[in-house]
C-alpha cells in the first residue's frame, strides 16, 4: 500500500525517473492516464509506457496517422489491439502546452505484466564475422541488423533483477552513433526522462530501436535514416557517464539486442 500511493503521488505530479527505471515497478503500464503535452508523439508516449504505439491508439479510439494533440487525455486503463497495416506517424499538434501534468493515476493499479519472451528469433542470414564488426550485419525477422556502435558492452539486458530494457555500450563522448537497421525517425528529444537525448526509429510494424544518452541528435522526427548513418553523437546526458543506451522493442516489449545484432 506504502509502494501504491508512494508511485500515485509520483504519477499525479511530475514524470519521474522512478516510473520509467524503476527495477521492481516497471512498464507496460495499464492503468492510470496521461495528458499529452505539446510536441509529444504517440510512438513516445508507447515507449514511456511499454506499451505498442497502435494497441495503445487503438485503445483510445485512434487510427493512423495517429494524430493526438496537447491537453488530449489518453486512458491507460485500456487495451486495444494492435492491427497490421497501421503504420505512420504519430503526432501532438496544439497551439500551447498542457497546463496539466502529464500523467495521473486513476483507478487501482494492475499487476506487473510478465516480462516479454527471452527466446531467441530466427536467424535468416548469419554475419561474416571476418568483416569489421561496424560492417557486419546479421539479419533477422526480415531486417538486417548492425551494431550501433563498436565500443565495449558495458552493461547487457535483464528482465528481471537489475533491469535493462537494451544494452550499454562504452565510448567517448562525440563518437558516432549509427542507425542499426533502415527506417524513419519517430521520436528525436530528450522528453523522455532517464534517456537524456534519445532517438528513436521505426522499422517495421513491429520494430523499433532507440539510442539514448547522446551528446547531439543529428537528425529530425519523419526523417527516413539508413543502416549504418550516423544519427547522434555519443554522449552522457542522462547518465553519469559516455555511452550509448541501445534498445530494440518487439510490439512495444524490450528484447535482447544481442539476439538480433551480430555476433562479437
Amino acid at each position: 500500500m506504502i509502494a501504491f500511493l508512494f508511485l500515485s503521488g509520483s504519477l499525479s505530479g511530475c514524470n519521474t525517473q522512478a516510473l520509467y527505471r524503476d527495477d521492481i515497478y516497471n512498464p507496460p503500464v495499464y492503468w492510470g492516464r496521461h495528458v499529452v503535452r505539446e510536441g509529444e508523439t504517440l510512438y513516445g508516449i508507447a515507449w514511456i509506457y511499454g506499451r505498442d504505439y497502435r494497441e495503445l491508439g487503438n485503445a483510445n479510439g485512434l487510427s493512423p496517422p495517429w494524430t493526438i494533440r496537447a491537453g488530449q487525455v489518453l486512458r491507460l486503463d485500456r487495451r486495444g489491439t494492435a492491427t497490421s497495416g497501421s503504420g505512420g506517424r504519430a503526432t501532438a499538434k496544439a497551439s500551447r502546452p498542457s497546463a496539466n501534468t502529464s500523467a495521473r493515476a486513476s483507478g487501482a493499479r494492475s499487476p506487473v505484466p510478465t516480462p516479454a519472451s527471452t527466446r531467441k528469433p530466427a536467424v535468416t542470414r548469419q554475419s561474416d564475422n571476418s568483416a569489421p564488426l561496424a560492417s557486419r550485419t546479421q539479419t533477422v525477422a526480415s531486417i538486417p541488423w548492425r551494431w550501433p556502435h563498436s565500443g565495449t558492452v558495458i552493461a547487457g539486458y535483464s528482465s528481471s533483477g537489475k533491469v535493462n530494457k537494451g544494452v550499454d555500450i562504452a565510448g567517448k563522448a562525440g563518437d558516432a552513433v549509427r542507425a542499426a537497421a533502415d527506417g524513419s525517425v519517430v521520436y528525436a528529444g530528450n522528453g523522455l526522462l532517464g534517456y537524456g537525448n534519445l532517438i528513436i526509429v521505426n522499422h517495421n510494424e513491429q520494430y523499433l530501436s532507440a539510442y539514448a544518452h547522446n551528446r547531439k541528435i543529428l537528425v529530425s522526427e519523419g526523417e527516413g535514416v539508413k543502416a549504418g548513418q550516423v544519427i547522434a553523437e555519443l554522449g552522457g546526458s542522462g547518465s553519469d557517464r559516455p555511452m550509448l543506451h541501445f534498445e530494440i522493442r518487439k510490439n512495444g516489449n524490450p528484447v535482447d539486442p544481442t539476439h538480433y545484432l551480430p555476433p562479437r
